[in-house]
């Protein structure tokens, strides 16, 4: 089951596409963060939602909002997906232990070994203020996260 609005948002340390370590709680009392778990890189859906994201990223950027997007790829995979499509936010690899990032919010999916579309919108103190889970083929609005965001 997914965490829910008003949960403390799980912590974790995950590797970026550029191999940085990037820690959730580092952005506590600093800005607001959107976790948006997707599937695959370079698959039809999550590519066409995180190149949304890319062309919409002052919404985020000028509500005082880091995105970081998070997959089960390694970064290896993570850092060709980003330079590919010009992708200029993190992109965090939850390769190994496999899944435990996604497992943490609730969003793997066991018989297909990805998480599934999962977006946590989480405030400065690290408390879900939003959240949507879509199955593996269902891409989200993103217009719904600006809206959320909105409301912070």
């Amino acid at each position: 089951m997914a965490i829910q609005v008003g949960d403390q948002a799980p912590d974790f340390e995950l590797r970026d596409n550029h191999g940085a370590t990037v820690k959730l709680s580092d952005f506590r009392g600093r800005k607001n963060v959107v976790v948006l778990f997707y599937p695959f890189a370079f698959t039809g859906v999550c590519t066409g939602e995180l190149c949304e994201v890319r062309d919409n990223l002052p919404q985020f950027s000028d509500r005082d909002t880091q995105v970081l997007a998070v997959s089960n790829d390694s970064i290896h995979t993570l850092r060709v997906f980003a330079e590919q499509e010009g992708l200029e936010y993190p992109l965090l690899s939850d390769f190994w232990p496999h899944g435990n990032v996604s497992r943490a919010y609730g969003v793997f999916d066991e018989d297909k070994g990805c998480a599934v579309r999962g977006t946590f919108i989480i405030d400065k103190e690290g408390v879900v203020r939003w959240t949507v889970v879509n199955g593996l083929p269902d891409a989200r609005d993103l217009s719904e996260y600006v809206k959320a965001l909105d409301t912070l």
